[in-house]
């Protein structure tokens, strides 16, 4: 083959590589419907229970703070529990209420990155968070006696360094697969925000394998901690049932609130990572769980549930009233 040939070979091959593989610079969310009634209705109730989520959990945050009394391990394990939900409802629903709201469902490739990032750090963290909470209660009701001594505030900084440290691993691990991915088309995600699992099918490849990647990392995670707090729950009635079986119906009805918690949490996960034949409408919805009820749940069932907790909440309220007044 003479060098022109091979030059004019090599040329379009380049060419038609460049058309197989164009960069797609944006992406665009098919949403839940394209009736304009329904669009309104959605964007109404994003937006109050959004402002909700900020209200409530920020509340929360502040109380423990800036109240002495709330410094103890319990109540900083769940301000950031609050953080955390905070974080993960203003990672999607303010774009969700602009997208409703402009008609305009696009995301930039480098937002959808970072919206998947940010989403696991945040996910992977509030698993371990809600993990160190339940060893909390453990220590708390099955060893009163070593409490101050186990959950330190040595310990707690450790737990909450720990969830965080993890939620980054995590994130950084599931990206490490598909960061090289290419993506040539077609362009839509059937949901209002970004995921590993529909970011995947959209790669210019054969995804199989990294597919059963994304579902093996994230469903381990997702499953190893349901079942150890699922465990560490049983544990703790059954540790109360021995000593004063009149003492379990109040343990059950607190720690009844708690599993609710866990189960809406993580049941949108494990359907989304771990059941092998997802059901796109039934995966968005479930996703309003994780992003617009839990974060309302968790300061009511947390904090409204709990007498030390409210009663620091009208300090900070009287507080806040007598600055009022002064200024």
């Amino acid at each position: 083959m003479s060098t022109s040939l091979v030059t004019i070979y090599i040329g379009n091959n380049k060419s038609m590589n460049e058309v197989n593989y164009s960069e797609v610079s944006e992406f665009v969310f098919l949403g839940f419907s394209t009736s304009r009634p329904m669009q309104r209705f959605l964007l109404s109730f994003s937006t109050v229970f959004y402002v909700t989520i900020v209200l409530g959990n920020l509340l929360v945050v502040f109380t423990v703070i800036f109240d002495s009394h709330m410094h103890s391990p319990m109540y900083v394990l769940l301000a950031n529990l609050s953080f955390i939900d905070l974080c993960l409802s203003t990672l999607t629903v303010p774009k969700l209420a602009s997208d409703l709201y402009s008609g305009q469902n696009t995301i930039s490739f480098l937002g959808c990155v970072i919206q998947i990032f940010v989403l696991h750090v945040l996910g992977g963290c509030e698993m371990v968070l809600l993990t160190a909470m339940a060893l909390d209660r453990y220590v708390a009701i099955c060893k009163p006696l070593h409490y101050l001594t186990i959950m330190s505030p040595r310990m707690c900084i450790l737990l909450l360094v720990s969830a965080w440290v993890i939620g980054l691993i995590h994130s950084v691990t599931q990206l490490a697969f598909v960061v090289h991915l290419p993506f040539c088309g077609p362009n839509e995600i059937d949901s209002f925000y970004c995921d590993l699992p529909r970011f995947i099918k959209l790669g210019c490849m054969d995804t199989y394998r990294l597919e059963f990647i994304i579902t093996a990392n994230s469903g381990f995670i997702s499953m190893g901690t349901f079942f150890l707090l699922i465990v560490s729950y049983i544990s703790i009635l059954i540790t109360v049932w021995k000593r004063s079986s009149g003492g379990l119906s109040k343990a059950l009805s607190t720690l009844s609130a708690h599993i609710s918690v866990v189960f809406l949490f993580f049941g949108p996960c494990i359907f989304a990572y771990v059941w092998p034949f997802p059901t796109v409408p039934v995966d968005k919805f479930l996703a309003i769980l994780d992003f617009l009820i839990t974060p309302i749940l968790n300061p009511a069932i947390y904090t409204l549930r709990n007498k030390d907790m409210k009663m620091a909440m009208r300090r900070l309220s009287s507080c806040f009233l007598s600055l009022m007044k002064f200024s």
